[in-house]
C-alpha cells in the first residue's frame, strides 16, 4: 500500500497485479533450478546443496500391507515446507527480471513485491 499511496501522491497511475500460481509448485522440475542457479553465478556450494537435497529423491507409500515400489520425486515444491517460499522465489526470479527489463525498454516504470504464501503470489 505503501507504494501505491506514494505514487498517488506523486500524481502517478498505479496498477496492482496479482497471480494466484497454487498449481505452479506441484510441477516445479528441480532438474531446472541448477541451471538457473548457474545462469545467474551462484558459489557452486549452495548450487551443489539444492541439487543434492532436490535431486534424486524418491518416496513410497504404505496402505495397510501394502507397499508401493519407490517412486522419483524430482519434482514439486511442498506446502508447507520450509524451503517453499525459498523455493518458489528462486524459480520465480527470472521471469520478474525478463518482465521488469521490458517494461522498462517500453518505459513503463514498475516496483515488484513479491509475496509468496501458500501459493499465492503477489507481484
Amino acid at each position: 500500500m505503501h507504494f501505491i499511496y506514494t505514487s498517488w501522491i506523486k500524481n502517478n497511475y498505479t496498477s496492482t497485479l496479482a497471480f494466484d500460481i497454487t498449481q505452479f509448485f506441484p510441477f516445479l522440475n528441480h532438474c531446472l533450478l541448477p541451471l538457473i542457479f548457474d545462469k545467474v553465478e551462484f558459489d557452486s556450494k549452495v548450487l551443489l546443496f539444492f541439487y543434492n537435497y532436490l535431486i534424486g529423491r524418491k518416496t513410497q507409500y504404505f496402505w495397510n500391507n501394502f507397499s508401493s515400489p519407490f517412486l522419483n520425486v524430482d519434482i514439486g515444491v511442498g506446502q508447507e515446507s520450509a524451503l517453499s517460499p525459498i523455493l518458489s522465489t528462486l524459480y520465480l526470479a527470472p521471469i520478474l527480471h525478463i518482465l521488469k527489463n521490458q517494461l522498462k525498454i517500453l518505459k513503463i516504470l514498475i516496483s515488484i513485491l513479491l509475496f509468496v504464501d501458500n501459493g499465492l503470489l503477489v507481484a
